[in-house]
C-alpha cells in the first residue's frame, strides 16, 4: 500500500515514515502543504497521513482540496491535543479519521490499517478467498491453514490485488502502489513477482488465483478447484 505523509516536524516525519515502511507502506513524503497538495494530486495513494498546522497550506485546505478534484483516498488527520475545532473541521472537510499529538505509533499503524481494508470494502483484517487467507494486521497469508512464505514485495503485490477482487489491475498500477516515487521502477519485475506467487500456490495447493488478461493486466479471483467455499469473505 502507497501511504502519502505530510507532516512539517522533520523527526516526527522521519519517525512515522520509518514505522510506516517496516510496516510495510510505500512512503511518499512532504515537508508542507503545498507539496502535500502537489504529491496527492500527482500520485495514485491508498491512504494518506496530514497534519493540519503545516505551512504555506494548511492541512483542512490540502484535504478540502484534494476532495474537490475526486481524490477518494482515506486521509487519517493529526491534529494537536486540545484543538477540537480542528478535528472537526478536517473531518468535515473530508478526513476520515484523527489521532491527537501525542500518540502511539501501533494506534497509528492500526488506525491506517482499517482505513485501507474499509475503503476496499473489508470490514475485518482477514480476508479470505477458498483456502487462501490474508491476514492484513499480521501480513501472513495462509493456504489451507499452512503458512505461506512470501517476500516483502511479493505480500505487497498479493495484498494489493486480494484488496480488489475480480478487478482487472495493470502493471503500471501495481508498479505505482509498491515503489515510492524516487525510485526505479521497472514494471517488467512485476511479471516476476506474479510468477512467483503463481508457483507458490501451485506448489501449496495447486492453486490458480491470479489471471493474467494479455495487455491488461492481472486479476486475483478466489480458487475454483478448492474444497472450500469459493468467495472472498471477511472474518467476523
Amino acid at each position: 500500500m502507497r501511504a502519502l505523509l505530510v507532516e512539517d516536524e522533520a523527526l516526527l516525519r522521519q519517525q512515522l515514515a520509518e514505522s510506516l515502511r517496516g510496516a510495510g507502506y510505500t512512503v511518499d513524503e512532504a515537508p508542507d502543504g503545498e507539496e502535500g497538495l502537489y504529491l496527492g494530486r500527482e500520485y495514485p495513494y491508498d491512504i494518506a497521513v496530514m497534519d493540519l498546522g503545516l505551512p504555506k497550506m494548511d492541512g483542512i485546505e490540502v484535504i478540502r482540496t484534494l476532495r474537490g478534484e475526486d481524490k477518494h483516498f482515506p486521509i487519517l488527520i493529526l491534529t494537536a491535543r486540545g484543538h477540537w475545532q480542528e478535528r472537526v473541521a478536517g473531518l468535515e472537510a473530508g478526513g476520515d479519521d484523527y489521532l491527537v499529538k501525542p500518540f502511539h505509533t501501533e494506534e497509528l499503524l492500526a488506525r491506517l490499517n482499517a482505513l485501507v481494508r474499509r475503503s476496499a470494502g473489508f470490514s475485518s483484517p482477514t480476508i479470505k478467498a477458498g483456502p487462501i487467507v490474508l491476514d492484513t494486521s499480521s501480513q501472513r497469508v495462509t493456504v489451507s491453514e499452512a503458512e505461506l512464505e512470501l517476500t516483502s514485495f511479493e505480500y505487497k503485490v498479493l495484498e494489493y490485488l486480494m484488496l480488489h477482487p475480480d478487478e482487472v489491475v495493470s502493471k503500471t498500477t501495481l508498479t505505482e502502489h509498491i515503489y515510492e516515487q524516487d525510485r526505479d521502477r521497472d514494471s517488467n519485475v512485476i511479471e516476476v513477482f506474479i510468477g512467483r506467487l503463481r508457483k507458490k500456490f501451485d506448489t501449496a495447493a495447486q492453486l490458480k488465483p491470479i489471471e493474467t488478461l494479455r495487455g491488461r493486466g492481472y486479476r486475483f479471483v478466489a480458487p475454483s478447484n478448492c474444497h472450500f467455499k469459493c468467495a472472498f469473505s471477511h472474518s467476523g
